[in-house]
């Protein structure tokens, strides 16, 4: 996560970062080297649309300036991560599928004119990977992927320092590699794309698949999902279940390893990153729990397997360690990277 210092205590120059989310806004701004000198959770209020959030994040910043007394031109720029399809070079959003009142929405400009300030934007998803790269899992690596598994997949490809956009906004989007090619492949629950890693390892695509085979097996402790008053089946439940010893939990949890190994392959035969790293909701526990441990062994015996030998020795897969916190200080370590050149 990340530990707070005081204004005496930082190196300047400052950076803000803001990482935009369905249901919540972070906001902190960061040193010269990474440190959190303030920090708030706000919520996105999504109908209330985007110009009604960027003023609050705009009250916010100009709070937080005030209680550490810092003159405005102490601040540099500011990191705008937000989730969903975007044109990073227009600075717009253009059609998010969590944020449905903000499409079409100029948001670099709207947020530049609120804070006075230059702002770098970029994906979530790649906003939460420079994190990893500069203050966590990654930052032994001059190139890393990130993968961030979720209700989808999210990604993020750091190569030699530089994140990956693309063309068309769309760079470093590992979720959507194609890993299965049969005609009746599964489809990922956002973009509807047949055979694709997301449908596959995926939070939504993991419950779809163990509700397609509950029926089979009674003998699981998450049959009673399939009652009438059930509560809704999730991945922390097939997690929890997976703790208890139940050997369909643990099925699918290896199957979801089997499928992100096969993703990993591919990433790192056209990128040759060196690390891979997992993040997100859905790491089943991630380093703390056996299940997590074990998962994360799967995927790289599965990766190990499709792979040359000094290839897989060359290439190391950890847990990220940042957590939520890594999507607003990627920000504003993009931000940092943008103003000074580096």
């Amino acid at each position: 996560m990340f530990t707070t210092i005081t204004a005496s205590e930082a190196r300047p120059p400052f950076f803000w970062g803001i990482d935009i989310g369905g249901t919540a806004i972070k906001l902190g701004l960061v040193d010269d080297l990474g440190r959190v000198l303030a920090f708030r959770e706000l919520p996105t209020d999504e109908p209330a649309g985007p110009d009604a959030a960027l003023a609050r994040v705009a009250e916010q910043t100009k709070s937080i300036a005030a209680e550490l007394a810092f003159p405005a031109s102490a601040i540099a720029a500011a990191g705008l991560g937000t989730p969903g399809n975007m044109d990073i070079a227009a600075g717009m959003l253009l059609d998010p599928p969590n944020l449905p009142h903000w499409w079409n929405y100029p948001i670099r400009e709207r947020l530049s004119a609120r804070l006075d300030l230059s702002v770098e934007f970029l994906n979530d998803a790649n906003a939460a990977a420079f994190g990893e790269y500069w203050l966590g899992g990654g930052k032994e690596y001059a190139s890393m992927v990130m993968l961030t598994l979720g209700t989808g997949v999210g990604a993020g490809v750091i190569i030699d320092g530089h994140l990956v956009h693309g063309k068309n906004s769309f760079g470093g989007e590992c979720g959507h590699l194609v890993v299965d090619s049969r005609p009746d492949a599964d489809v990922c629950v956002w973009g509807g794309g047949r055979g694709q890693l997301e449908a596959y390892a995926s939070a939504s695509a993991v419950v779809q698949r163990t509700r397609r085979r509950l029926a089979s097996r009674a003998d699981s402790l998450l049959a009673s999902a399939l009652g009438r008053d059930a509560p809704p089946l999730t991945a922390k439940r097939i997690y929890e279940a997976a703790c208890q010893g139940d050997g369909f939990a643990n099925e699918i949890i290896d199957e979801t390893a089997i499928w992100l190994g096969v993703g990993v392959t591919s990433m790192v035969h056209l990128l040759d990153p060196g690390r891979v790293v997992f993040g997100g909701a859905m790491t089943f526990g991630g380093p703390d729990s056996s299940v997590g441990r074990r998962f994360l062994r799967r995927i790289e015996q599965e990766f190990h397997r499709r792979t040359f030998a000094h290839v897989a020795a060359g290439t190391s897969l950890s847990f990220a360690v940042l957590g939520s916190a890594a999507g607003f200080l990627g920000a504003a370590g993009y931000a940092r990277q943008q103003y000074s050149g580096l």
